[in-house]
């Protein structure tokens, strides 16, 4: 048996090492850009100047339902604080970011129209039963597993675009059910 010819010419591979150099080197520029851009930095997690923003999420609702909550973490990795001033979203007539809290047995929510600091090097949970965003006017109902688009507005780190992702009616974190006793509950929280 005889051995194959060989084929003729400059093998590409062994001529042009530049040219995977090359590739990589470009596939790093355009991964830095879109970092830089604001874009998510993994499936969920995205960033404004210093400010990293983790998991936006509502609940799902139900039918006639007109409001909804948003919960999300905002990490400041600065060395100055920032401030998140506003949340829209097309999927609400308005928005408005709430606090609520418990004092002398009575759970009361409010409205912060100067919207919440974000402390250097500091982390701010927005989660059931305190900080939130508040959806108001529903142009229709949230379903489990759908995304939906926001927008948060820094008084430092300006506007970056987010999507929330609907979790079940009821979730009390990102992937995390409601309790099968979660009816049985006074009150509610946003």
């Amino acid at each position: 048996m005889s051995a194959a010819p060989a084929l003729a010419g400059p093998n590409p591979v062994q001529e042009s090492p530049t040219i995977m150099t090359r590739t990589c080197a470009l596939a790093a520029l355009a991964f830095a850009a879109l970092v830089a851009a604001g874009a998510p930095l993994s499936a969920h997690e995205y960033k404004a100047g210093a400010i990293a923003i983790d998991h936006p999420w509502s609940r799902a609702t139900p039918k006639g339902a007109n409001v909804a909550g948003g919960y999300l973490t905002l990490r400041n990795t600065g060395a100055e604080g920032d401030r998140l001033v506003s949340v829209t979203s097309d999927i609400a007539g308005r928005t408005e970011i709430h606090q609520m809290s418990v004092a002398n047995g009575t759970m009361t929510m409010r409205p912060l129209p100067d919207g919440v600091d974000a402390p250097a090097h500091g982390e701010v949970a927005f989660k059931p039963g305190g900080y939130h965003v508040m959806f108001f006017d529903l142009k229709r109902p949230l379903a489990k597993g759908e995304r939906f688009a926001g927008r948060l507005t820094f008084e430092k780190a300006g506007s970056v675009d987010v999507e929330f992702a609907v979790e079940a009616i009821g979730a009390t974190a990102p992937g995390k059910d409601a309790p099968a006793n979660a009816g049985a509950k006074d009150g509610h929280d946003h």
